[in-house]
């Protein structure tokens, strides 16, 4: 499964990811794996959950993050949830990359069986249509 969750800056996206990280920890009975661009949730999500910044690994653009993404997968076959912070940021493309993106890490999430978040710093008008099904209510 894949899920976008989408809003403009400042409308809880943060907050929302590190009560889902929280409760993936509690309920999941396989690896929890946090990607974030910088450590900002180092004291925001437990210990249980695995964090990993992308800086530290040079990850820059939609193809280095959907690689990495695959390589964490390919691992650890118990990888249950991964969530994605500042998914834009790590891209660097804008919303321009959403669409491909989805459909990619959409593909790896049903071949790996783990459940995929993407926080994306844009507006439902803003998406492509393609990719509105998956936005998180």
């Amino acid at each position: 499964m894949i899920t976008l969750l989408i809003g403009k800056k400042g409308s809880g996206k943060t907050k929302k990811l590190i009560e889902l990280v929280n409760a993936a920890v509690e309920s999941s009975k396989g690896n929890i794996v946090v990607i974030e661009k910088g450590l900002k949730l180092t004291y925001d999500i437990s210990h249980k959950a695995r964090l990993v910044d992308t800086d530290a690994y040079g990850i820059a653009g939609k193809d280095a993050l959907v690689g990495f993404i695959s390589g964490i997968c390919a691992g650890n076959y118990d990888v249950t949830d991964i969530f994605i912070d500042s998914t834009l940021k790590i891209t660097g493309n804008g919303v321009a990359d959403v669409e491909e993106l989805t459909m990619k890490l959409k593909a790896l999430s049903e071949t790996s069986e783990a459940n995929i978040y993407l926080l994306v710093s844009a507006s439902e008008d803003e998406l492509p249509e393609t990719v509105l099904e998956y936005v998180g209510k």
